[in-house]
């Protein structure tokens, strides 16, 4: 194996990792803090580690010369991501079971397929369509615990916000998609963004807590290796691979790993329903990847 290709299975292997703890961490941390305080918390480590990276890699410079357009697109999905999609990801994640709302969440390159029709006029082939039904059907047994004709007990608040947090995240890669700023530097400004609207929200949010103790390691792990590091090793993954279908499958493992982080850190019981409805979901991504490859060939 080709040095370039180990590192990038390396890093792949790491993102898998660091973000399928990533749950667990909300978890925990929300045992502690309101959401909105995680949400700030966590996007100032964000924010100061990409700052320090961008500064290390010399690009401080290059982001201060950046048009003015380019400069408020960015701010303006900052907006978007990471401030709405995670004080609206955060909030499930305090309302459900850990596995609930991350297995739902996973659920956005479903609703991505969906958007694409009305926003980028595409069809959908017949392939696709019965990938997002067995996507659906796989959603509607986790947001059921599988009794299909009721909640199964779950709040219904937070099965609103997963579901809201899987549209904010697609609408926000479609727009993201047309961009051709440096990722990173695009990261740190949405995060800079994002720390405004977080100083502007703190009356609304009846100001800010200070976190305890027990909330300290999670926070920082909600910083660092879902927001922060983990992004940049993911870039750095697709960038040493062949391609990125190489690569691209594996993230998928996460969701079933943070079932494990799930049951083992957290305590959280795995109901089987979850487990069933995640596999149709990922089954039916897995296939409109294939398929998408196969288009290309």
């Amino acid at each position: 194996m080709q040095p370039q290709q180990y590192s990038a299975y390396l890093f792949t292997g790491l993102t898998i990792l660091f973000w399928g703890g990533a749950a667990s961490a909300f978890k925990l941390a929300l045992a502690w803090i309101t959401p909105f305080t995680l949400l700030a918390y966590s996007c100032l480590i964000s924010f100061l580690f990409l700052f320090a990276l961008l500064a290390v890699q010399g690009k401080l410079g290059a982001i201060a010369r950046l048009p003015a357009k380019e400069m408020r697109h960015a701010l303006l999905l900052g907006l978007l991501n990471p401030f709405l999609y995670y004080i609206v990801l955060f909030k499930a994640y305090s309302l459900l079971p850990g596995q609930i709302a991350m297995s739902l969440n996973y659920g956005w390159p479903l609703v991505l397929t969906l958007l694409s029709v009305p926003i980028l006029g595409q069809h959908l082939s017949r392939s696709q369509l019965a990938a997002v039904t067995v996507s659906f059907f796989g959603a509607i047994i986790i947001a059921t615990k599988g009794e299909l004709t009721s909640f199964g007990g779950l709040n219904g608040l937070g099965l609103i916000l997963a579901a809201a947090s899987t549209l904010i995240w697609a609408v926000f890669w479609l727009v993201n998609a047309r961009s051709n700023q440096d990722p990173v530097a695009q990261l740190f400004l949405g995060f800079g963004a994002a720390l405004v609207c977080i100083i502007l929200a703190v009356p609304l949010f009846g100001g800010m807590e200070r976190p305890p103790l027990q909330a300290t390691l999670p926070l920082i792990y909600v910083g660092l290796f879902e927001m922060g590091l983990t992004f940049v090793l993911w870039l750095s993954a697709l960038k040493r691979a062949k391609s990125a279908a190489s690569i691209g499958n594996l993230i998928y493992c996460t969701p079933f790993l943070s079932l494990i982080f799930l049951r083992l850190i957290v305590g959280e019981a795995i109901h089987s329903a979850t487990f069933i409805g995640l596999v149709l979901i990922v089954a039916s991504l897995l296939f409109q990847e294939w398929q998408r490859a196969k288009r290309a060939a």
